[in-house]
């Protein structure tokens, strides 16, 4: 009996949904924010995170294993990579509001996380319209586009941020320390989501 072919598309769209489903949680997380909750919130998204490495791996395995495969495999590796760093980077920064025993939101925390969210929906429309790159390739420029605009967003809010820790919480180092590594992480979440949609348009023009 025949096996079952492997779906790379498909499974390529479910690490995006595992980063925009973790990304969701960020913004519930901070839009109702309680110190209380942090580590149970915590526990949830590293289930998210362990299922993204389980499926990251398994792309892995059939790229090493497979004769053929729909895309070049250096590429179908860089693009899971990238999905999968979004959903490291998410947990990352779950974990350091509990790490850092974090009580106090900051100003832009919930901006930053939203903007996080809408990249990775966009992201997951990127992903849909991938399977077709060579027929669909206005709709995929379209995310791509949305997604490097948010990006953009997000340097500015990030450059604002840090700006604001350092000029207006000077007399709480810690609390600059805190959410200056969960500014960098969270500005590595919405970097790693440019990263993937820049790779399909590389690979839409690579096979145009």
């Amino acid at each position: 009996m025949a096996r079952e072919k492997f779906d790379y598309f498909e499974a390529l769209e479910q690490q995006g949904r595992f980063a925009r489903d973790v990304a969701h949680m960020l913004v519930e997380i901070l839009t109702n924010f309680d110190p209380d909750t942090l580590l149970e919130m915590g526990e949830a998204a590293h289930e998210i995170e362990n299922a993204a490495d389980q499926k990251n791996h398994e792309i892995f395995t059939h790229v090493a294993t497979e004769f053929l495969t729909p895309l070049e495999r250096e590429d179908i590796v860089e693009i899971a990579h990238s999905l999968d760093d979004i959903v490291d980077y998410v947990d990352d920064v779950v974990q350091q509001l509990y790490m850092y025993d974090i009580k106090e939101l900051h100003v832009h925390a919930v901006a930053f996380a939203e903007l996080i969210e809408k990249a990775a929906i966009a992201l997951v429309g990127a992903l849909k319209e991938f399977r077709n790159f060579r027929k669909a390739k206005l709709s995929l420029e379209s995310s791509i586009i949305e997604v490097n605009n948010l990006e953009e967003e997000a340097d500015k809010l990030y450059f604002d941020s840090i700006r604001d820790l350092y000029t207006n919480h000077t007399d709480d180092p810690v609390y600059i320390m805190a959410w200056s590594n969960v500014f960098l992480r969270m500005e590595r979440c919405i970097d790693s989501c440019e990263n993937a949609v820049d790779m399909m348009g590389t690979i839409t023009l690579k096979n145009s």
